[in-house]
């Protein structure tokens, strides 16, 4: 049996992680050999968007937002 709360997600909450996830899905499915620097610098500014949801997701849920 697990310590952690059962957590349940709004639907924005759910549609936010959907995203996220679909940004890394599709990072780790770039082949980044093929990709010329524009498009590298837009993976990882999609990443670095991602990444910030992601942290944004889980102040939501565990109400530690700080500015």
């Amino acid at each position: 049996m697990s310590d952690t709360p059962d957590c349940r997600l709004t639907p924005e909450q759910e549609t936010r992680l959907e995203l996220t996830r679909a940004d890394l899905e599709e990072a780790r499915s770039a082949d980044l050999a093929d990709l010329d620097p524009p498009h590298l610098i837009f993976l990882v500014e999609r990443l670095r968007e991602s990444l910030h949801e992601a942290v944004g997701l889980i102040d939501d849920l565990t109400d530690t937002h700080t500015e």
